[in-house]
C-alpha cells in the first residue's frame, strides 16, 4: 500500500465481536466509518486480491490506519455508526445534510390568538402544528386557513396599531379583532375550531358547526346560518382532499431513485391522517457507492436526526427492500424508545402513495441528469430555496419605467421551464395617475392584467415584483381581490435593490409573509430570478422610450389644428424630424406634400408662438 498501512499485522488483532471501525488516511482525517456484526470478518474483505468495487479500491488505497469500537449488538453499532458519521462527516460515506430545521404553524396565546408560521427554538408559548416538510407547505396551509377560520395571522406591531379593518376583513378572512368587530367568545370559538382542525379532527370541527348553523337557522338569523353553512362545505371540501383513505395514523411514504450517482428520496409526510405535504433529498453518494448502503446511510441518518426537530411516525413505507432493513429498525426503535416499522411490501392506498412517491423521485434524478446547466437546472434550485410543493411552470416579472413621470409604462415578462417566453411578453401604458407615482402605476398594471382571470386563465405560478417593499403591499393587495375566489393564486416575491444596486445584493420579499431573504451572490437560482428581472427592466425601458418618442414627436404638431397622422408623418419625413420642422420657413414648409401655404404659416406660427 502507499499509504504504507499493513492489513495482514492489523486483521491478526481485529475481534470477531459486533462493533464499529474508523478509517483514517495518512493526514488522520476519517474517510469512512461502519459497522459490523463481525468486525474481523468483515474488515478482511476490504483487503483481497481482487477488489470488484472501484468505490472500495479507491478507499483503501487511502487507509493510513484503522480504530474498532466495539459494541455488544448490531443495534448498539448502528447506532454509534450514526454517531460517527454524523461527528467525522467522512469523504467516503453516504451523507445527509439535513440540518435545517423543520417549519410549524403556530397558534400563540394572545388575548385575540394568531396563527404564524414557526421555524427554530419552540419558546413563545402557545401551541405548535407539524412539522410541515417545508415552508411552502405551511404557507400553503396558512393561505387554506385564512379561507376557512376568520383567524388574524398579522403580526403584533401591526395587529396592534390598527384603527380601522385592513384588507382581510373585507376579503372575510379575518373578522377583525383588532377594532372588536367580532366578540371575544366568537374569535376564541374560531380559534377552538381552527385548533381542532389542524389537530385533524375535521369530522368533529363539521358537527359543531352544523349544530351552530342549525342553532342559527331555528332563531331565524338566516345571515349567520349561511355564514356556517359556507364554512361547513368549504372545510368538507378540504377533508376531502386531505384524508389519506383508511388510515388515521402517521406515516412517511418514500420512493427512492438511484442513478448515475446521483440518489433522491422522496418523501409524503402523512400526520393525522392528513397529506402534510412532500419533500425531496439528495444525499451526497460517493462514486460506485450500491444502492444498499444508500439507503440504509439515509435511512440511518434521517430517523436518527435529533436537530432538525421533527415527529418521528410509527410506520415508514420505502419502495426498496435491503438486506439490513430489520436491524435498522430495531436500532431505531431502541433509540427512540418507541415502536418504529419500516414496510416495502404494501398494497391499497399505501401502494398508490408509494407509486407516487416513486414517481416523483424518478423524475427528480432524470431531470437533475438532463439539465445540470441550463435554465431547467436554475428552476429546480429556485424550487428547493423557495420550498415549493410544486414545480414552478410560469413565472412573470412586473417593473415600472418612466423620465419623471413622463409617458408611464408597465411592462410584464413571462419565463417556463425553457427560459424567456417572449410571445406572452406584454406593456401596458399607464393613464389617468398622478406622475411619477409608481404605486399607482403598479395598482393599474396588475389590475389590468388579471382583471378577468379565472381558473382556466394563465395564472403564473411565482409573480415578481421589481421595487420595495411598497410596490409589493401594492400588488399583494390586487392579487389577494382578484384570486378571492379561486382555488390557486402566483407566490408574489418583490425583488429590492441592495446597497449601492449592486447585482448580487438584491433582497428578495414574499409578498404575502413580507419576510425577507437574501441569495448568494454565485446561486443559479438568483441568477435566474436577475435575468428575468433584468429582461422586465429591458422590455420596460423600451417601451416607455418608444411611447416617449413618439410623444414628443406626435404631441407639438398634432395640437396645431388642421394637423393629423398623415401630415404630421409628411412633415417629419420631408424635413427629417421634428427639430428640423420647427426650424424650417414658411416656404420650406409650404413645399411638403399636402401642406398649403396657409397651413404652412400656421404651422410655422404655432411652432415659434
Amino acid at each position: 500500500m502507499s499509504t504504507g498501512f499493513n492489513a495482514q499485522s492489523f486483521l491478526r488483532t481485529v475481534s470477531s465481536s459486533a462493533g464499529v471501525y474508523r478509517m483514517y488516511d495518512v493526514k488522520g482525517d476519517v474517510i469512512y466509518v461502519g459497522k459490523a456484526k463481525d468486525l474481523k470478518q468483515r474488515l478482511s474483505s476490504y483487503f483481497r486480491k481482487n477488489l470488484g468495487n472501484v468505490k472500495t479500491q479507491a478507499l483503501v488505497s487511502h487507509i493510513h490506519h484503522i480504530d474498532v469500537t466495539l459494541t455488544h449488538s448490531e443495534t448498539d453499532a448502528l447506532l454509534l455508526e450514526n454517531d460517527y458519521i454524523k461527528q467525522y462527516m467522512p469523504k467516503y460515506n453516504v451523507l445527509l445534510r439535513d440540518d435545517k430545521s423543520y417549519p410549524y404553524i403556530f397558534l400563540s396565546q394572545h388575548e385575540h390568538p394568531r396563527l404564524a408560521y414557526h421555524r427554530g427554538p419552540q419558546r413563545e408559548k402557545g401551541y405548535y402544528f407539524g412539522p410541515y416538510p417545508n415552508g411552502g407547505a405551511v404557507r400553503e396551509s396558512l393561505h387554506l386557513m385564512q379561507k376557512l377560520f376568520p383567524i388574524r395571522q398579522c403580526d403584533d406591531l401591526y395587529y396592534k396599531s390598527r384603527t380601522r379593518p385592513c384588507l382581510q376583513y373585507q376579503l372575510s378572512r379575518c373578522s377583525a379583532p383588532c377594532v372588536g368587530k367580532v366578540s371575544n367568545a366568537e374569535y376564541d370559538e374560531q380559534v377552538k375550531l381552527a385548533s381542532l382542525f389542524l389537530k385533524g379532527k375535521d369530522k368533529q370541527v363539521i358537527s359543531e358547526l352544523v349544530a351552530k348553523m342549525e342553532e342559527a337557522a331555528g332563531q331565524q338569523a338566516y345571515e349567520q346560518a349561511a355564514r356556517f353553512r359556507d364554512q361547513i362545505m368549504a372545510l368538507r371540501r378540504v377533508a376531502e382532499q386531505q384524508e389519506v383513505s383508511g388510515n388515521t395514523g402517521d406515516m412517511d411514504v418514500i420512493g427512492v431513485h438511484y442513478a448515475s450517482g446521483i440518489a433522491c428520496f422522496h418523501l409524503l409526510f402523512i400526520r393525522e391522517g392528513k397529506i402534510f405535504g412532500s419533500r425531496s433529498y439528495y444525499p451526497t453518494v460517493p462514486a460506485q457507492t450500491d444502492i444498499e448502503e444508500v439507503l440504509r446511510s439515509f435511512l440511518l441518518q434521517f430517523y436518527l436526526n435529533a436537530d432538525i426537530q421533527r415527529t418521528i411516525p410509527k410506520e415508514v413505507v420505502i419502495s426498496h427492500h435491503f438486506e439490513e432493513l430489520h436491524e435498522l429498525e430495531a436500532a431505531v426503535s431502541e433509540a427512540l424508545n418507541k415502536k418504529f416499522s419500516i414496510k416495502t411490501n404494501v398494497r391499497a392506498d399505501r401502494a398508490s402513495f408509494l407509486r407516487l412517491a416513486l414517481t416523483n423521485a424518478t423524475n427528480a434524478v432524470m431531470t437533475r441528469l438532463s439539465h445540470k446547466n441550463t435554465v431547467e437546472q436554475r428552476f429546480v434550485l429556485l424550487e428547493e430555496i423557495l420550498e415549493l410543493n410544486a414545480p414552478i411552470q410560469r413565472m412573470e416579472c412586473f417593473d415600472i419605467s418612466h423620465t419623471m413621470g413622463e409617458s408611464t409604462v408597465a411592462s410584464c415578462v413571462v419565463f417556463n421551464r425553457e427560459g424567456p417566453h417572449k410571445a406572452e411578453y406584454r406593456r401596458y401604458n399607464i393613464e389617468g395617475i398622478t406622475p411619477g407615482d409608481d404605486y399607482a402605476a403598479m395598482k393599474q398594471a396588475i389590475s389590468r392584467r388579471f382583471d378577468k382571470i379565472d381558473a382556466s386563465g394563465k395564472i403564473p405560478d411565482i409573480l415578481f415584483i421589481d421595487g420595495g417593499l411598497g410596490q409589493l403591499r401594492i400588488a399583494q393587495q390586487i392579487v389577494d381581490e382578484k384570486f378571492v375566489n379561486l382555488d390557486k393564486a402566483p407566490q408574489l416575491i418583490g425583488v429590492a435593490k441592495g446597497e449601492s444596486r449592486k447585482p448580487g445584493l438584491e433582497t428578495l420579499i414574499f409578498g404575502d409573509t413580507e419576510t425577507s431573504f437574501s441569495l448568494e451572490d454565485d446561486s443559479p437560482a438568483l441568477h435566474l430570478i436577475q435575468h428575468i428581472r433584468d429582461e422586465s427592466h429591458r422590455f420596460a425601458i423600451t417601451g416607455h422610450r418608444n411611447r416617449r418618442q413618439k410623444t414628443r414627436n406626435t404631441s407639438t404638431l398634432e395640437s396645431i389644428p388642421g394637423i393629423g397622422p398623415k401630415r404630421r408623418k409628411a412633415l417629419l419625413q420631408h424635413l427629417g424630424g421634428l427639430q428640423e420642422v420647427k426650424g424650417a420657413s414658411v416656404a420650406e414648409l409650404a413645399k411638403v406634400p399636402g401642406i398649403s401655404i396657409e397651413m404652412a404659416q400656421t404651422i410655422h406660427d404655432a411652432l415659434r408662438g
